[in-house]
C-alpha cells in the first residue's frame, strides 16, 4: 500500500495570528516547502456526521485574494461534487452561487474605489 504525507508548517505572531503558512506533499514535484497565503483544510467525520474544519490565512492576505480564492474554491468544490455525485443540476446552482459571489463582490469594490 502507497502512503502519502501532506505537511503544514503554520508560523504565529505572538497573537496566535499566521504570520506564514507553508505545505508541501510527499508526492509533489516540488522539492521544498512551498508558501501559501491561506489555506482551507476539511474533514468528513463519518461517526459524528460533521465536518472538522481548519480555516486559516495570513496577515498580508488581501480581501480581493480572500474573494479569488473563495471562488476558485467554491468552482472546484462544485467540480468535486459533480465527479462523485453526476449531480450536474446541484452543480450549475453551485457555479451560479459561486459567479453570482464574485459579481457582487467585484460591483462592491469598484463602489468603494470611486
Amino acid at each position: 500500500m502507497h502512503k502519502s504525507n501532506i505537511s503544514i508548517e503554520i508560523e504565529l505572531d505572538e497573537n496566535k495570528v499566521p504570520q506564514q503558512i507553508q505545505w508541501t506533499a510527499s508526492d509533489s514535484s516540488a522539492d521544498m516547502m512551498q508558501p501559501a497565503k491561506s489555506m482551507m483544510v476539511a474533514f468528513w467525520d463519518g461517526a459524528d456526521k460533521s465536518a472538522l474544519r481548519i480555516d486559516l490565512w495570513t496577515k498580508d492576505m488581501m480581501v480581493d485574494e480572500m474573494a479569488d480564492f473563495y471562488y476558485q474554491t467554491m468552482m472546484g468544490m462544485a467540480d468535486t461534487y459533480l465527479r462523485a455525485t453526476q449531480q450536474k443540476e446541484l452543480v450549475d446552482d453551485m457555479k451560479n452561487f459561486a459567479k453570482d459571489f464574485y459579481k457582487k463582490f467585484k460591483d462592491t469594490q469598484l463602489k468603494e474605489n470611486k
